[in-house]
């Protein structure tokens, strides 16, 4: 038996049927009998299925085509420039094999008749917490991702809006469309890891759910690349020891998956499964700061690249001060002509939200990388981050005159000959000087504990 729900009209009934629904296609939904309307959703958990994730469908493409009616038929690409990347693109592009992160000559190559546009990062940001505050109006349980998807937890839907998490949900994304303009996909299960997955399946305008009863069969036969953390690398360790599919991980030992590879392999054995046991956290930690440029022509003169890194670090100095934050890593990242991407960081003694220490150690990096290798993109960012308050502590051997100018040394030479002002200090105890004597080797005993930050 099925619990089935209509977007439109809002009907409720139970639905008997001899075989389950697919999770993506025009299959996945039925009719309603009520209204007729074609998108009506089914489950046979629906009123229990707590945890979600909304995707935005190509939220920046989709943001610009709301705000330019005229393209609403036309393929859009957002970023790319001269010899940039696409930053994403609209659904019309993509049936040209368009992606994100491709070079923007390539997807040029692909689809000649796209629209390219600059992004309009205050735009997005605008309308992203827009929508963040219409999640936020049904549960205070957000975890963001990204400007344009969080999680939800919404255990608590039935005691707070006296309806189950599914009504909740298909009212946000009707709710979205008219009021935002754009569409988002909605993907609703038991679990982080599921919910997820859910969102991928039926977009544009999506809503798909998975089970607990079905969920290990639901994964069997998927690619290993939907696994969450399986990038590429990962996947040609797992391919090339003939694991293809989620569904071979199934039938491995967890002790056989962690020898293999190490502690993501916990995470594979139990993920494969349909298990995850992570929170939806209202907050996550922000790691890393950076700005980024890529060159209209390659360049391999220092001079030039540390204008360029300059200007770079000012972006992030000026972030830093704004989001009250201070890193303790500088990262250095150069793509080459050949698109090969070198990666440098140097941890400093302190974090700091100074632009000239940050550009201090990135131009240190940015020397050492110097060899006549032509570049076509320089970033420079900062990692491990900290409150403002912990940064920069004051230099107390930095006294004010280190340097002195010749009537200053007259002065200086008058002074030496007047009788010294004897200062009597108290004595430390044995307890102080034990506590001063230890105090750097204590300090440095834990790592520092990090301060959590909103994205």
């Amino acid at each position: 038996m099925l619990y089935a729900l209509c977007p439109d009209c809002h009907h409720k009934w139970r639905l008997h049927l001899d075989r389950p629904l697919p999770k993506s296609g025009s299959g996945s939904y039925v009719p309603c009998p009520v209204c007729s309307c074609k998108r009506a959703i089914a489950h046979p958990e629906l009123p229990d299925l707590a945890i979600g994730h909304l995707d935005c469908d190509a939220f920046y493409a989709s943001i610009e085509k709301r705000d330019r009616p005229e393209l609403i038929d036309q393929p859009v690409i957002i970023g790319g420039g001269h010899r940039g990347v696409v930053a994403t693109c609209c659904y019309v592009a993509r049936k040209y094999g368009v992606r994100s992160a491709m070079p923007a000559f390539k997807a040029r190559e692909l689809c000649p008749d796209a629209v390219f546009l600059k992004s309009d990062m205050k735009k997005y940001q605008r309308e992203g917490y827009r929508i963040r505050d219409m999640m936020r109006a049904l549960t205070p349980d957000i975890e963001p991702l990204s400007i344009d998807e969080a999680f939800m937890d919404l255990s608590n839907a039935f005691e707070t809006h006296g309806k189950s998490a599914a009504e909740c949900l298909i009212d946000l994304q009707a709710t979205i469309k008219r009021d935002v303009g754009i569409t988002v996909s909605i993907g609703l299960s038991y679990n982080k890891f599921l919910a997820k997955i859910s969102s991928d399946l039926n977009k544009p305008f999506g809503f798909s759910m998975i089970g607990r009863i079905e969920a290990v069969d639901f994964l069997a036969d998927k690619p290993v690349r939907m696994m969450w953390g399986v990038g590429p690398a990962m996947e040609r360790k797992l391919h090339a020891d003939g694991i293809t599919t989620i569904g071979q991980l199934q039938e491995m030992d967890i002790h056989a998956l962690q020898g293999r590879y190490g502690s993501i392999g916990k995470r594979f054995f139990y993920f494969s499964r349909g298990e995850d046991n992570r929170r939806v956290e209202q907050s996550t930690e922000r790691k890393s700061l950076s700005s980024e440029t890529t060159f209209n022509e390659d360049i391999a003169s220092l001079s030039e690249l540390t204008e360029i890194a300059t200007r770079l670090t000012s972006r992030v100095a000026s972030d830093l001060a704004r989001k009250e934050i201070a890193g303790h890593t500088v990262v250095l990242k150069l793509k080459s002509s050949d698109f090969k991407v070198r990666t440098r960081n140097m941890r400093l003694t302190y974090p700091t939200l100074r632009e000239d220490v940050i550009l201090d150690a990135a131009l240190t990096l940015l020397k050492k990388e110097i060899d006549g290798t032509r570049y076509r993109l320089l970033g420079v960012g900062v990692a491990d981050l900290y409150a403002a308050d912990m940064a920069d502590p004051v230099d107390l051997f930095a006294g004010d005159g280190l340097a002195s100018t010749d009537g200053d040394a007259n002065t200086t030479a008058l002074a030496s000959d007047s009788p010294r002002t004897v200062i009597d200090l108290p004595r430390p105890t044995a307890e102080q000087l034990r506590e001063s004597l230890t105090r750097r080797y204590r300090q440095h005993k834990g790592k520092p504990k990090q301060r959590r930050f909103p994205f």
